[in-house]
């Protein structure tokens, strides 16, 4: 029986993971759950989930619920981190969003934990440093994404020096047929209306900028040791080929499945096994096209600009990860349009100075002095032209 501390439990992931684990009883225990400020969810999950310990990023909401529940809680970063930390879990799942879900992930893995990672940011802000991490602690690092979760399953038991290349899949998003003049003056309602997938409200806009799939494109590089000019991204806008991989025999791999965040959930908390799964089989006979177009880099750079981030490393992804954190909520609070995620993205990174080889504390400064930075440009009011 695998022991489980969900981080965000609250949160999309969160819920389909314990979904999963209410459907398999014998194969998991939760062990600690975290929320944001959800407590209502959170104390039905206590009620039905038994933890021994959360924790509430809010602290009043922390408080609040320290008169409803019998279980020790916890509050604020500190806390989230002691639940990736309690000694009678084996298994974290991060399923946090932003680059608080950095400092949990190394501080679980230093204490030997396995992680279950739907967090991006993690690997993104700081890849070399987690991927190290793993190593030398001597534990197992699965992803959630079903990008990832793909890419997993299409190079299992090959070598790894036999791969010509990994290709990435996105569905191109709700905009994906925009002109540059439509993007504009899109809505965030329409930003929200993803055409294949149901998902968080940051990530669903992330998806509709392509910065989504250029996070896939940094974490595919630390996950898997392969190089960006061997990474590709392909818009499928059906959203059934997960993603590919591409040997030197020039055989392609792929794997299948209707859009459904609890394949991949399940497959990596179940891995190596397969447990059975309730949801909607994939018929081949019913599928009436699969389609492969190049994106647009032009109408879409922040995928552009995550390649570049990544090409040159150092400090510059967590630059990138820090602006659009703060520019995808401000797009969301209609306090910015949806082209000045990138715009400001781009400002963003032009004036760093990049450093090459950061430790941790040096990476979350960054991430917190820029996000400050970015809102004050937000909030300022000044055109953003880039």
């Amino acid at each position: 029986m695998k022991k489980l501390s969900i981080l965000g439990s609250t949160g999309s992931i969160g819920t389909q993971t314990l979904d999963i684990v209410k459907n398999n009883p014998h194969e998991f225990k939760i062990v600690g759950l975290t929320a944001n400020k959800n407590i209502e969810l959170l104390k039905n999950q206590i009620n039905e989930f038994k933890p021994e310990a959360v924790a509430v990023m809010d602290n009043e909401k922390a408080d609040l619920l320290k008169e409803d529940v019998d279980i020790t809680v916890y509050s604020r970063i500190d806390g989230i981190i002691k639940i990736a930390a309690l000694d009678e879990t084996d298994t974290v799942v991060n399923s946090l969003v932003g680059s608080i879900g950095v400092k949990p992930t190394v501080e679980a893995i230093r204490n030997k934990k396995n992680i279950a990672l739907a967090n991006k940011e993690t690997l993104v802000t700081a890849g070399s440093i987690v991927m190290e991490e793993v190593k030398k602690n001597d534990v197992n690092l699965m992803p959630i994404d079903s990008e990832h979760s793909a890419i997993f399953q299409c190079i299992n038991g090959e070598n790894i020096n036999d791969i010509n290349k990994i290709i990435i899949t996105a569905s191109g998003g709700p905009f994906r047929d925009y002109t540059k003049q439509q993007l504009e003056n899109v809505s965030v309602d329409g930003a929200l209306n993803h055409p294949t997938w149901n998902m968080g409200n940051k990530i669903t806009i992330d998806s509709a900028t392509l910065m989504n799939k250029g996070f896939e494109v940094i974490e595919a590089h630390w996950l898997y040791g392969i190089g960006y000019k061997d990474i590709e991204v392909v818009t499928h806008p059906q959203s059934i080929i997960h993603s590919l991989v591409e040997f030197k025999d020039n055989s392609t791999v792929a794997q299948l499945s209707l859009p459904d965040m609890k394949m991949p959930i399940q497959y990596a908390l179940s891995y190596p096994k397969r447990f059975e799964l309730n949801v909607k089989k994939l018929n081949l006979t019913e599928v009436k096209n699969l389609s492969f177009e190049k994106p647009n880099f032009e109408l879409f750079p922040c995928l552009k600009y995550a390649y570049d981030a990544g090409n040159i490393g150092g400090t510059i992804p967590a630059v990138l990860n820090a602006v659009n954190e703060v520019a995808v909520y401000a797009f969301l609070d209609n306090k910015i349009k949806f082209l000045d995620i990138p715009r400001l993205i781009k400002t963003m990174i032009e004036k760093h100075n990049v450093i090459k080889n950061p430790v941790l504390n040096e990476i979350l400064e960054i991430d917190k002095k820029i996000k400050e930075e970015t809102q004050k440009i937000i909030e300022s009011k000044i055109e953003i032209t880039n």
